[in-house]
């Protein structure tokens, strides 16, 4: 029951998001679990998931972060060692 109640949070956090409603399945797909598992709070509020997935970059994966357009921490660091 507990699943299927955070499945319907989920579906409706993606039906009333402006950003992800607009985006392909596979955006949505790339931030769905780390807004389910970082962001629960915010659900179904999708400014305030967007702002807590962007807040919580660290956290979430980096398939996500690519869809919302941040750098990885990881990455920033190794370009500018190889510069």
């Amino acid at each position: 029951m507990r699943i299927i109640l955070r499945l319907s949070a989920v579906l409706g956090f993606i039906a009333v998001a402006p950003a992800f409603a607009q985006g392909t399945a596979q955006q949505r797909e790339a931030c769905e679990a780390d807004a389910n598992r970082v962001c629960q709070a915010y659900i179904p509020d999708a400014i305030a998931i967007e702002r807590c997935l962007r807040a919580n970059a660290g956290s979430i994966s980096g398939a996500c972060r690519a869809e919302l357009g941040l750098a990885s921490p990881a990455k920033a660091t190794s370009k500018k060692r190889k510069r």
